[in-house]
């Protein structure tokens, strides 16, 4: 009796509109419903990514504070321990051993030329006169220089073992 009145009402035609847009409602709601699953799936792995990330940089930030307080701490002691010996050259070089041993032109011209990494050129004979520098002063420069290339030393061991665990640090985080 109902489908007799449906007939009367509506039209073949309209019946099957409406079990098309019924079909087709049905369908879209099944795709929200898959599309808020994907999302959820996709914030997710977004979440444990930015947790992933915020582990890597508090382990780096640890290595970055750890490597930086060992390092400074042993390149000012290496300063430290050179201006000391800088103050002792007095002790070990006296005026007397100013006055024995002259420091010439050609010494000079070496040091520079090895310290600028030039060839120090052909030898003159102005290379055997004295210079006025003192054995205590090139003392007191070999203890500068000594001490910092000690100092770049500890500097790039330093930046050795700060990329190494850095590098450990972002592969694998605590």
């Amino acid at each position: 009796m109902f489908s007799q009145t449906l007939a009367m009402i509506l039209p073949w035609w309209a019946r099957a509109l409406a079990v098309v847009f019924a079909c087709v409602s049905v369908f879209l709601l099944g795709q929200l419903h898959g599309e808020r699953i994907a999302g959820e799936k996709h914030i997710e792995y977004v979440s444990a990514q930015a947790a992933q990330s915020v582990k890597i940089v508090k382990a780096q930030a640890k290595v970055v504070v750890e490597t930086q307080v060992k390092y400074v701490d042993r390149i000012k002691k290496i300063y430290i321990k050179g201006e000391i010996i800088e103050k002792q050259v007095p002790i070990y070089v006296t005026q007397s051993d100013n006055a024995a041993c002259v420091v010439n032109t050609g010494f000079v011209r070496v040091h520079d030329a090895a310290w600028t990494n030039t060839i120090a050129g052909p030898a003159a004979d102005t290379d055997r006169e004295p210079v006025a520098v003192s054995l205590a002063e090139v003392a007191e420069t070999e203890a500068h220089n000594a001490t910092s290339c000690h100092a770049w030393r500890e500097q790039a061991l330093g930046w050795r073992e700060f990329y190494k665990r850095l590098k450990e640090a972002t592969n694998k985080p605590e």
